[in-house]
Protein backbone atom coordinates (compact mmCIF):
# COMPACT_ATOMS: atom_id res chain seq x y z
CA UNK A 1 0.00 0.00 0.00
CA UNK A 2 1.33 3.43 -0.98
CA UNK A 3 2.09 5.73 1.96
CA UNK A 4 0.33 9.08 2.15
CA UNK A 5 2.68 12.12 1.95
CA UNK A 6 2.90 14.45 4.95
CA UNK A 7 0.51 17.38 5.33
CA UNK A 8 3.00 20.04 4.21
CA UNK A 9 3.57 18.28 0.89
CA UNK A 10 -0.15 17.66 0.42
CA UNK A 11 -1.00 21.31 1.12
CA UNK A 12 1.71 22.49 -1.31
CA UNK A 13 0.27 20.24 -4.00
CA UNK A 14 -3.30 21.25 -3.18
CA UNK A 15 -2.38 24.97 -3.45
CA UNK A 16 -1.53 24.21 -7.09
CA UNK A 17 -4.96 22.63 -7.64
CA UNK A 18 -3.75 19.00 -7.46
CA UNK A 19 -6.94 16.91 -7.24
CA UNK A 20 -5.03 13.78 -6.19
CA UNK A 21 -3.65 15.70 -3.17
CA UNK A 22 -7.22 16.63 -2.21
CA UNK A 23 -8.27 12.96 -2.50
CA UNK A 24 -5.33 11.93 -0.30
CA UNK A 25 -6.26 14.55 2.32
CA UNK A 26 -9.83 13.26 2.25
CA UNK A 27 -8.61 9.67 2.64
CA UNK A 28 -6.34 10.67 5.52
CA UNK A 29 -8.82 12.75 7.54
CA UNK A 30 -12.43 11.97 6.58
CA UNK A 31 -12.85 9.07 9.05
CA UNK A 32 -11.24 11.03 11.87
CA UNK A 33 -13.49 14.03 11.19
CA UNK A 34 -16.52 11.74 11.02
CA UNK A 35 -15.70 10.17 14.42
CA UNK A 36 -15.10 13.65 15.89
CA UNK A 37 -18.40 15.02 14.54
CA UNK A 38 -20.48 12.01 15.55
CA UNK A 39 -19.40 12.42 19.19
CA UNK A 40 -21.07 15.83 19.26
CA UNK A 41 -23.89 15.54 16.74
CA UNK A 42 -25.02 11.95 17.46
CA UNK A 43 -26.52 11.79 14.00
CA UNK A 44 -24.92 9.94 11.10
CA UNK A 45 -26.68 12.09 8.50
CA UNK A 46 -25.65 15.40 10.11
CA UNK A 47 -22.10 14.10 10.59
CA UNK A 48 -21.83 13.08 6.93
CA UNK A 49 -23.01 16.59 5.97
CA UNK A 50 -20.45 18.09 8.34
CA UNK A 51 -17.57 16.14 6.76
CA UNK A 52 -18.71 17.12 3.25
CA UNK A 53 -19.00 20.76 4.33
CA UNK A 54 -15.47 20.80 5.79
CA UNK A 55 -13.92 19.33 2.65
CA UNK A 56 -15.96 21.64 0.42
CA UNK A 57 -14.49 24.62 2.34
CA UNK A 58 -10.98 23.18 1.90
CA UNK A 59 -11.51 22.78 -1.85
CA UNK A 60 -13.01 26.26 -2.25
CA UNK A 61 -10.07 27.86 -0.39
CA UNK A 62 -7.21 25.63 -1.52
CA UNK A 63 -5.20 28.56 -2.90
CA UNK A 64 -5.20 30.29 0.52
CA UNK A 65 -4.12 27.32 2.64
CA UNK A 66 -1.06 27.88 4.83
CA UNK A 67 1.41 25.02 4.83
CA UNK A 68 3.30 26.40 7.84
CA UNK A 69 0.44 25.90 10.30
CA UNK A 70 -1.00 22.55 11.40
CA UNK A 71 -3.35 21.41 8.67
CA UNK A 72 -4.97 18.86 11.00
CA UNK A 73 -5.78 21.61 13.53
CA UNK A 74 -7.15 23.74 10.72
CA UNK A 75 -9.49 20.95 9.56
CA UNK A 76 -10.77 20.22 13.05
CA UNK A 77 -11.25 23.93 13.78
CA UNK A 78 -13.49 24.21 10.71
CA UNK A 79 -15.43 21.13 11.88
CA UNK A 80 -15.75 22.49 15.43
CA UNK A 81 -17.01 25.88 14.17
CA UNK A 82 -19.56 24.14 11.92
CA UNK A 83 -20.75 22.06 14.89
CA UNK A 84 -21.15 25.25 16.97
CA UNK A 85 -23.21 26.83 14.18
CA UNK A 86 -25.39 23.73 14.02
CA UNK A 87 -25.98 23.82 17.78
CA UNK A 88 -26.95 27.51 17.56
CA UNK A 89 -29.35 26.62 14.75
CA UNK A 90 -30.82 23.81 16.86
CA UNK A 91 -31.29 26.19 19.80
CA UNK A 92 -32.99 28.66 17.48
CA UNK A 93 -35.29 25.88 16.27
CA UNK A 94 -36.04 24.82 19.86
CA UNK A 95 -36.98 28.40 20.72
CA UNK A 96 -39.13 28.63 17.60
CA UNK A 97 -40.90 25.38 18.53
CA UNK A 98 -41.41 26.51 22.13
CA UNK A 99 -42.82 29.87 21.00
CA UNK A 100 -45.07 28.19 18.42
CA UNK A 101 -46.34 25.66 20.93
CA UNK A 102 -46.93 28.41 23.49
CA UNK A 103 -48.89 30.50 20.97
CA UNK A 104 -50.93 27.46 19.94
CA UNK A 105 -51.73 26.66 23.55
CA UNK A 106 -52.89 30.25 24.16
CA UNK A 107 -55.31 30.11 21.25
CA UNK A 108 -56.46 26.57 21.90
CA UNK A 109 -58.80 25.28 24.58
CA UNK A 110 -57.07 21.92 24.49
CA UNK A 111 -54.49 22.84 27.16
CA UNK A 112 -53.65 25.79 29.35
CA UNK A 113 -50.03 24.92 29.97
CA UNK A 114 -48.90 24.22 26.42
CA UNK A 115 -47.46 20.94 25.30
CA UNK A 116 -44.94 19.09 27.37
CA UNK A 117 -41.99 17.85 25.31
CA UNK A 118 -41.64 14.86 27.58
CA UNK A 119 -45.27 13.90 26.97
CA UNK A 120 -44.75 14.09 23.20
CA UNK A 121 -41.59 11.99 23.34
CA UNK A 122 -43.29 9.44 25.59
CA UNK A 123 -46.26 9.28 23.20
CA UNK A 124 -43.97 8.66 20.23
CA UNK A 125 -42.01 6.09 22.27
CA UNK A 126 -45.27 4.22 23.04
CA UNK A 127 -46.00 4.05 19.33
CA UNK A 128 -42.44 2.90 18.54
CA UNK A 129 -42.86 0.09 21.08
CA UNK A 130 -45.78 -1.22 18.96
CA UNK A 131 -43.55 -1.71 15.89
CA UNK A 132 -42.54 -5.31 15.06
CA UNK A 133 -39.31 -6.16 16.90
CA UNK A 134 -36.86 -6.07 13.96
CA UNK A 135 -38.43 -2.87 12.59
CA UNK A 136 -38.26 -1.24 16.03
CA UNK A 137 -34.59 -2.19 16.52
CA UNK A 138 -33.67 -0.78 13.09
CA UNK A 139 -35.64 2.42 13.68
CA UNK A 140 -33.99 2.99 17.10
CA UNK A 141 -30.52 2.38 15.68
CA UNK A 142 -31.24 4.94 12.96
CA UNK A 143 -33.01 7.67 14.90
CA UNK A 144 -31.67 7.35 18.44
CA UNK A 145 -28.16 5.98 17.88
CA UNK A 146 -27.64 8.05 14.72
CA UNK A 147 -26.35 5.12 12.65
CA UNK A 148 -26.46 5.19 8.85
CA UNK A 149 -28.39 2.61 6.84
CA UNK A 150 -25.08 1.13 5.73
CA UNK A 151 -23.86 0.71 9.33
CA UNK A 152 -27.14 -0.89 10.40
CA UNK A 153 -27.12 -3.17 7.33
CA UNK A 154 -23.63 -4.44 8.19
CA UNK A 155 -24.59 -4.94 11.84
CA UNK A 156 -27.84 -6.81 11.14
CA UNK A 157 -26.88 -8.57 7.90
CA UNK A 158 -29.42 -6.96 5.56
CA UNK A 159 -29.01 -4.70 2.53
CA UNK A 160 -29.02 -0.88 3.05
CA UNK A 161 -32.11 -0.72 0.80
CA UNK A 162 -33.98 -3.10 3.11
CA UNK A 163 -32.95 -0.99 6.10
CA UNK A 164 -34.27 2.15 4.35
CA UNK A 165 -37.59 0.34 3.70
CA UNK A 166 -37.88 -0.64 7.38
CA UNK A 167 -37.24 2.96 8.46
CA UNK A 168 -39.71 4.34 5.91
CA UNK A 169 -42.40 1.88 7.06
CA UNK A 170 -41.73 2.81 10.70
CA UNK A 171 -42.17 6.52 9.95
CA UNK A 172 -45.44 5.85 8.10
CA UNK A 173 -46.69 3.74 11.03
CA UNK A 174 -45.82 6.47 13.56
CA UNK A 175 -47.34 9.24 11.43
CA UNK A 176 -50.51 7.19 11.00
CA UNK A 177 -50.77 6.66 14.77
CA UNK A 178 -50.23 10.41 15.37
CA UNK A 179 -52.82 11.51 12.78
CA UNK A 180 -55.40 12.41 15.44
CA UNK A 181 -52.90 14.30 17.60
CA UNK A 182 -52.67 18.08 17.35
CA UNK A 183 -50.44 19.93 14.89
CA UNK A 184 -47.80 20.75 17.52
CA UNK A 185 -47.19 17.09 18.30
CA UNK A 186 -46.71 16.38 14.59
CA UNK A 187 -44.33 19.34 14.30
CA UNK A 188 -42.22 18.04 17.15
CA UNK A 189 -42.24 14.52 15.71
CA UNK A 190 -41.08 15.77 12.34
CA UNK A 191 -38.21 17.78 13.85
CA UNK A 192 -36.93 15.08 16.18
CA UNK A 193 -37.47 11.92 14.17
CA UNK A 194 -37.34 12.71 10.44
Amino acid sequence: MKSIPDDIELVERLQKGDVEAFDLIYEKYSRKLYAFGLKYLRSAAETEELVQSVFLKIWENYKNLKKESSFKSYLFTIAYNDICKLFRKRNYLQKFISDTLYENSQSSSETEDGIDYQFVLERVQQIIEKLPEKQRIIFMKSRQEGKSSKEIAEEIGLSPGTIDNYISESLKFIRYRLRNENLSVLLLFSLFFL
